[in-house]
């Protein structure tokens, strides 16, 4: 709008018209190669991912807030442990990234892949650590569970990496099932 002259008679400005958004092209199916289905799997590496990122911010904060006798320990242990898990989600996306596919871009996105990821209600130390190991093995168990997918696609690199985070998960909640025992 402009500022009138004395005696003008102030004109309004003509309304942009905005066009009218036009229904996208629905997504095409995930590639298939010959030996199973790329995409599904590729999906099911997002929610590892995804369960990964979320072990790590689990661990984290369950690292600044147990409190306990044995303090000192634990919060050395989740420290290890938050940093490997950080480690695991980059290496797996980096996996997911060389098979010429694309990770969620927020955390909205991410956390969306892994509904299953138990959270923790209480601060007490014992419920923090059971939870975080419960979380633990269920993501050890989407490990074992993505194996034989990954050698069904030709992936034996993550497949051996699946492995290898089998060995890791299920030993840091052996760690954590050996301490709640004793308190």
């Amino acid at each position: 709008m402009y500022t009138p002259a004395p005696g003008q008679v102030p004109q309004p400005e003509t309304p942009v018209l905005q066009a009218v958004p036009q229904p996208l092209d629905k997504p095409k199916a995930p590639a298939k190669s010959k030996n199973g289905d790329v995409g599904s799997f590729i999906q099911q590496c997002i929610a590892l991912s995804s369960c990964l990122k979320e072990l790590e911010t689990q661990s984290h904060l369950i690292h600044l807030n147990y409190e306990g006798a044995n303090f000192l320990g634990v919060h050395g242990f989740l420290k290890d442990q938050y940093e490997s898990h950080l480690e695991q989600f980059d290496t797996l996306a980096e996996f997911i990234r060389s098979m010429d596919y694309l990770m969620p871009m927020c955390a909205c996105g991410l956390k969306d892949a892994c509904p299953q990821f138990q959270a923790v209600t209480s601060y007490k130390g014992n419920d923090m650590l059971a939870t975080y190991y419960k979380n633990l093995e269920q993501t050890a168990t989407l490990c074992k569970k993505l194996e034989p997918a990954a050698q069904k696609v030709g992936a034996i690199d993550i497949a051996n990496y699946m492995a290898d985070l089998v060995g890791q998960m299920f030993k840091a909640a052996w760690f954590i099932k050996a301490t709640l025992r004793n308190s």
